[in-house]
């Protein structure tokens, strides 16, 4: 990783651009009163800003600027083929956040995105009436949280107060129409006991080995800070899927999967979780060049991956082997039949 003097940086969301036909929305009024010591800078697009050329996504992430937009386009997006949709047919994601205030070596944002700055759309009601609109037809399964981390920003945006609302409003009288997945390695507590729970809402917290977090999992609470969360989660009623996702490689792997999975079910009772999930790093293969160029110095980027169809992973030996113990491990806690190992 990059050497970073954050003393040389400014403050994150010194800055906020916002654009002319975002300026007067609600949510931008609101979060604007958050930072009132910001400068605001208009701007017409925010792509003028976030795809400008010859930016540093790594240098950049150190002293993030917010951009403020109105989401234009596509809406809602067809589920990726690398994350897992948990046997469920209509499957989408959305993005009415993009980019992340963490820092994971291995995050693939850092080789889908020209800019390390966080990128919030006002007009959640758009994608609302979207999500709406296809709910006419049959019951959807929504992941609204994989281009950033809702939850880690709850207090700037309120997002995912206004998803748990707008689900349990669609949900009324149709059990099971929408169900949407909030991932997140947040360790808020508290944002789970000030909300009713709902459902339809399942809250994904991704864990990995407290080694993996000290390596290349920067400013992300511990692993003891999230188990605590999804206790919490779990405490207030809501739906709680645990993502072993993605399974790092390191030296003692063994050891560090296999202690993991003892301090999280010892702090969670494994009958009261909806589901687990287990899948190692992968990747697409325009994305891992570009976070190679970032990270020259990452050994989680630069690993010797196998590229499969377009796709980087580990080789398929590493790969089986890594998964296949940790699910044996989850074995031990829970059935398998609430295991869900990725499959391409």
């Amino acid at each position: 990783m990059k050497s970073l003097d954050r003393n040389c940086y400014n403050p994150p969301f010194s800055h906020i651009y916002v654009e002319r036909a975002a300026a007067e929305h609600p949510v931008t009024e609101r979060i604007l009163a958050r930072f009132p010591h910001a400068a605001v800078i208009l701007i017409e697009h925010y792509k003028d800003v976030f795809c400008r050329r010859g930016q540093d996504y790594v240098l950049q992430h150190g002293a993030q600027n917010l951009i403020l937009a109105k989401k234009r386009g596509t809406l809602l997006y067809e589920g990726a083929p690398v994350c897992q949709s948990f046997g469920n047919d209509n499957f989408y994601y959305t993005s009415c956040v993009m980019n992340c205030v963490y820092d994971c070596e291995y995050c693939y944002l850092k080789g889908m995105y020209p800019s390390g700055n966080l990128v919030i759309f006002v007009n959640l009601e758009d994608i609302f009436a979207e999500t709406k609109r296809r709910l006419a037809g049959r019951p959807m399964y929504l992941c609204v949280s994989y281009d950033t981390d809702l939850a880690a920003v709850e207090p700037i945006t309120g997002y995912v107060s206004e998803w748990v609302k707008f689900v349990r409003a669609q949900n009324a009288g149709r059990p099971g129409q929408l169900k949407i997945e909030l991932r997140t390695k947040s360790a808020d507590g508290r944002l789970w006991s000030s909300l009713a729970p709902e459902e339809g809402v399942i809250c994904a917290f991704t864990l990995s080995p407290q080694a993996v977090i000290d390596a290349c999992e920067h400013r992300t609470p511990s692993l003891l800070q999230r188990v605590e969360s999804a206790a919490a989660a779990l405490a207030a009623g809501f739906s709680v899927r645990l993502c072993f996702d993605p399974m790092i490689f390191c030296k003692d792997w063994k050891e560090q999967y296999a202690a993991m999975t003892e301090q999280v079910f010892f702090r969670i009772p494994a009958e009261k979780l909806m589901d687990v999930s287990v899948g190692s790093f992968r990747i697409s293969q325009e994305y891992l060049k570009k976070m190679r160029r970032c990270e020259p110095d990452s050994a989680v980027v630069q690993f010797p991956f196998r590229n499969e169809g377009g796709f980087y992973q580990y080789p398929p030996e590493l790969m089986e082997e890594m998964e296949r113990y940790l699910a044996e491990r989850l074995t031990e806690h829970m059935p398998p039949e609430r295991i869900f190992r990725w499959k391409a």
